[in-house]
């Protein structure tokens, strides 16, 4: 399961981040790709489990999951896949290599405690 070492790279990073800014993460924000080969439920659950002891104990992972979009050539057109087993323009059904987006897997953002912050009551 390669979800267990990305979540430990997302868990570094993030740590290193927190320590330059002298505070805690609460939430880390990725974008993860239709065609990234990452498994959503097990890189979650690979983040809890890689979090406990680490400065990251206790944030949340937020995913927002990419289409994969391709370019059809035909149509002179980006188009959004329809299945990731069919790489084929849904409009004209014509067979594209050309992937456009959907390889994502990044960080693009840290939601930041102060570390002195207290919650409120």
């Amino acid at each position: 399961m390669h979800e267990l070492s990305i979540a430990q790279s997302i868990i570094e990073g993030a740590a290193e981040e927190a320590e330059r800014h002298s505070g805690r993460v609460a939430a880390v924000r990725l974008q993860v790709g239709q065609l990234s080969g990452v498994v959503k439920e097990a890189l979650l659950f690979s983040y809890d489990l890689v979090c406990e002891g680490t400065p990251l104990a206790g944030s949340t992972l937020e995913i927002e999951e990419m289409d994969a979009v391709v370019f059809c050539g035909k149509c002179d057109a980006e188009r959004t896949l329809e299945s990731i087993q069919h790489f084929r323009c849904p409009v004209c059904l014509t067979p594209t290599p050309d992937v456009i987006r959907g390889r994502e897997l990044l960080i693009i953002g840290l939601e930041m405690k102060d570390e002195y912050e207290t919650a409120a009551c």
